[in-house]
């Protein structure tokens, strides 16, 4: 594996957590979108959507843009990455979140209204939730969240023919995960972007840490075996190479 393609993942991965779980900070924590809950789903779910979009464009042709163990544990069951490159990812992804959410955590610390209860976009359910949702709610809704995602992206990159929107597509699956994910639990389907947060939070982020490593990777790993009975060509369907009638043109 090349360095490059760790450097790449640890790095999106911190660019995502930070963007992303710093918008969360921002319109719940400090309230900059005022009270409106509404207004502050979307914005999150907006950055968490256009950061992964632009990042699937800069990084994806270094490493593919997993940036997330679940993205990564689906394309290995899906036969579309080795056990050992997966492994890689996986750690370079743990780096990269913890250290977005470090740097999040200074930036916000530094400023006189911070307040540790503001969770810096951390996850969670019951008192953590908008709606209260409890610990088996928030399982069954990440690997459901999951599943979406990870599907979405494992037929979207396919073929190379889809390169030009693939980042589109990827990045509004992600927004739309996060519109009806975050009232619930705030949402995760990433582990690596639930673990930076939580590490810095601490308390009831960090106890309820395990729904949001296990599920998601639950959610990822059914998605690659649905792909798989839908796309039963495997590779030859899996394939980056253009298909026989485009490369006759």
């Amino acid at each position: 594996m090349k360095a490059r393609a760790l450097l790449a993942e640890g790095l999106g991965t911190a660019l995502l957590v930070f963007f992303g779980a710093g918008t969360a900070t921002l319109t719940f924590g400090f309230k900059i979108a005022g009270t409106s809950l509404s207004a502050g789903v979307v914005a999150t779910a907006l950055a968490f959507g256009l950061v992964l979009l632009v990042l699937v464009y800069a990084i994806g042709p270094i490493s593919g843009c997993h940036i997330n163990p679940a993205v990564t544990i689906g394309f290995l069951a899906a036969r579309r990455i080795s056990l050992v490159d997966a492994v890689g990812y996986w750690a370079a992804q743990a780096v990269g979140g913890i250290a977005g959410a470090a740097g999040l955590y200074g930036v916000v610390h530094a400023t006189s209204s911070y307040r540790a209860s503001m969770g810096l976009g951390a996850d969670g359910y019951g008192r953590s939730s908008m709606i209260g949702a409890n610990a088996a709610g928030a399982f069954a809704a990440e690997v459901v969240l999951t599943f979406l995602f990870v599907f979405v992206i494992l037929a979207a990159t396919r073929r190379a023919s889809y390169a030009t929107v693939v980042g589109l597509v990827i990045g509004l699956s992600l927004t739309l995960v996060h519109i009806i994910g975050i009232p619930i639990d705030g949402t995760s389907v990433n582990p690596a972007r639930s673990l930076g947060p939580a590490l810095f939070v601490g308390g009831s982020a960090l106890s309820q840490l395990w729904v949001f490593l296990v599920a998601p990777l639950v959610g990822g790993t059914l998605s690659a075996l649905s792909y798989q009975f839908l796309y039963p060509k495997g590779e030859d369907e899996a394939s980056v190479e253009p298909a026989p009638e485009e490369q006759a043109r």
